[in-house]
């Protein structure tokens, strides 16, 4: 499955030249880690954001998104989010902002 690479731009003119996040591909898509831990990423059309356990149910409230289910195996702590939840840059950028944070608090790997 190919990514959206507008998206990925997207992403990318956000987050600006950050020493600590790399990009690698996985799942098919992008992945953007900070520090070694995944935090969000691209796949297909969609966003795919690192929330945390604790987060999640409050993560799914808002507009677009679902929890985000690889293989048929949804995975709490993170959420899938589709094109009306980041139609706009001022909510493409909170959920960056999110995943970055959520990533930031694990220990680096």
């Amino acid at each position: 499955m190919a990514y959206d690479e507008r998206l990925a731009q997207r992403i990318r003119d956000h987050i600006g030249p950050h020493p600590g996040i790399a990009e690698k591909h996985m799942f098919g898509g992008l992945a953007f880690l900070y520090r070694g831990n995944m935090a969000f990423g691209v796949i297909g059309d969609e966003l795919i954001v690192r929330v945390g356990p604790e987060a999640t149910d409050a993560a799914l409230a808002r507009a677009d998104a679902r929890l985000f289910d690889f293989s048929n195996r949804p995975m709490r702590g993170w959420v899938t989010v589709g094109a009306a939840g980041i139609a706009n840059d001022g909510s493409l950028c909170t959920w960056i902002d999110e995943g970055h944070a959520y990533a930031g608090s694990l220990p680096p790997k």
